[in-house]
């Protein structure tokens, strides 16, 4: 399996803070990755690197055969359009309803006009994601798992090739988490795109991740399949996983 997207030596400081260092990591095509590690380790810090919302200091960043960090500002964006980016309070619009949060980037971005086919791939995407005709309902309408959901289908109307989720878990009950990972992983295996999530949920990253890698002070201390993982010798690792495990099962 080819690699979509390759890092290689990535630092990124603010001040004196280190907080990813040295970090190289490859993400194989389809896969659904994530990265696991204690708050403040850089997790978001990365991802953020990654789509461009941050310069790293050094290192590479690869989609495919094109160096983005080595690419002038148009051909990095024009890279970038291939990525999509749920983020972790699915940072809807509060002033549009669902439906007009879905066509923003069809109009603002890809420039669509015909309000017809814009009606029909958002109804399309909010039956996909089993919501169908919420359209005209606002975000504060919604519970925290719909806003979730709806965040993530905004995202998908783009059709990304590469789909980042910030924490796609965080303040929802275990069985919201569970809808939720769920999502994802039909994201990655009806739709065939790249899913790399950064979250706490350890149980939800071992049961859903094809590829784990843990950050821990900006460094890449383990990366591997859940079972790799699970026999890594790192104590932080051990840990960690342990930890997590154990505050599932009380």
């Amino acid at each position: 399996m080819s690699n979509v997207i390759c890092i290689k030596n990535l630092s990124k400081s603010f001040g004196e803070n280190a907080v990813l260092r040295d970090v190289s990591l490859n993400i194989p095509e389809k896969s659904l990755f994530a990265v696991i590690g204690q708050s403040g380790t850089g997790k978001s810090v990365l991802i953020k690197t990654i789509i461009g919302m941050m310069k790293p200091d050094s290192g590479q960043i690869w989609f495919r055969d094109t160096d983005i960090t080595g690419s002038g500002k148009s051909a990095a964006a024009a890279v970038r359009k291939h990525f999509g980016y749920s983020f972790q309070n699915a940072a809807l619009f509060d002033s549009m309803n669902v439906g007009e949060n879905l066509a923003f980037p069809l109009i603002e971005v890809l420039g669509i006009r015909n309000r017809k086919e814009i009606k029909k791939r958002v109804a399309e995407l909010l039956d996909w994601i089993e919501l169908p005709g919420i359209e005209s309902k606002r975000p504060d309408e919604l519970s925290g798992g719909m806003r979730k959901r709806v965040g993530v289908a905004r995202a998908l109307i783009m059709n990304p090739e590469v789909l980042f989720f910030d924490e796609p878990t965080t303040g929802l009950d275990p069985v919201l988490s569970e809808t939720i990972n769920n999502l994802v992983v039909r994201v990655n295996n009806e739709l065939g795109i790249t899913c790399v999530i950064i979250t706490h949920d350890i149980p939800g990253a071992f049961r859903i991740a094809g590829r784990i890698a843990f950050l821990d002070r900006g460094f890449i201390i383990a990366e591997g399949t859940p079972a790799e993982l699970s026999r890594a010798g790192h104590p932080m690792v051990k840990d960690f996983i342990r930890i997590s495990f154990n505050e599932l099962q009380t």
